[in-house]
């Protein structure tokens, strides 16, 4: 599916495509809590890399954040979040470990995306204590990140429609 996208004042614009554009997993760590706001969380889709076009390339920002964990060194994430400078607008993720991916803020995407059958809500053992995880009875919940990845829960998924994505 072909995706367009832009920020909130219209200064990148961009489009890419999309194989499973399922807006499902909302991510509640720090980092995304406090990068990209919402409820407390972020809410990122997969796309392919190669169908990235962006417009206005030059308002874009990027930020990659400090990694701190307890005992250990800080270190730098090799993930770049795109944004614009302008607005301040989150739009997308890329990072060089997997760099045939780009996951887009589903915030930032303009054409209408379906309905999920379930949101997994991760890293919860970072979530702010003033956000309620909101969802369907049943929605998978993990403290750290899910034991599945963004192309086997679309499998499974697909599988139980018995299409495939």
């Amino acid at each position: 599916m072909q995706l367009e996208g832009s920020c909130h004042c219209g200064s990148v614009k961009f489009s890419v495509e999309a194989p499973s554009p399922v807006p499902f997993m909302r991510c509640y760590c720090s980092i995304c809590r406090k990068t990209a706001g919402g409820g407390g969380y972020a809410i990122n889709l997969g796309a392919d890399a190669g169908t990235l076009k962006v417009r206005g390339k030059r308002y874009l920002r990027k930020y990659q954040a400090v990694m701190r964990e307890e005992g250990k060194p800080d270190r730098q994430s090799s993930g770049q979040r795109h944004f614009c400078g302008r607005c301040g607008s989150a739009l997308w993720l890329w990072d060089p470990t997997w760099p045939e991916l780009v996951h887009p803020h589903a915030s930032a995407i303009d054409t209408p995306l379906p309905v999920p059958p379930e949101n997994a809500h991760i890293l919860l053992d970072s979530k702010a204590d003033w956000v309620v995880v909101e969802g369907k009875r049943g929605d998978p919940r993990f403290d750290s990140y899910p034991d599945f990845s963004l192309a086997e829960w679309h499998e499974r998924h697909a599988k139980k429609k018995g299409t495939r994505r």
